[in-house]
């Protein structure tokens, strides 16, 4: 039953948790946006199809956490105003502790591939024929 959960939760983290913020993170590193854009976008990253309202909630965390900083555009819409995020400095160390972190995860991700294929590429290895 525990693997079982775990598998869900991986599963789960690669969808998006584990990329959401840093990729909301990024994009605002290029300009401020508002929440449907931001959500617009994030299929860049393989990240389309979430919820809105866990952009939403991520937004409003990362908020919190100082990272983003956030207003509210009245003059720039036709409809009801919007809240404009915008990139805080310790939003942006964030990212780049982020962006540290993913390559070390990729360096390990190619290594593991790595030993596979050699692994899996033994001559005379009945075992995985």
């Amino acid at each position: 039953m525990a693997g079982r959960r775990r598998r869900r939760q991986g599963g789960r983290l690669f969808r998006g948790g584990c990329f959401l913020e840093p990729a909301l993170l990024l994009l605002l590193h290029h300009s401020p946006a508002h929440g449907y854009a931001l959500i617009e976008q994030l299929g860049r990253f393989g990240l389309e199809g979430l919820q809105p309202s866990v952009t939403y909630r991520a937004l409003r965390d990362m908020d919190e956490k100082g990272w983003v900083t956030s207003s509210w555009d009245v003059d720039g819409t036709q409809g009801p105003p919007r809240r404009v995020y915008h990139l805080a400095a310790p939003g942006d160390e964030v990212l780049g502790s982020y962006m540290r972190d993913l390559r070390q995860t990729r360096k390990r991700i190619g290594d593991l591939m790595d030993a596979y294929d050699r692994h899996m590429m033994k001559e005379g290895d009945d075992e995985h024929h």
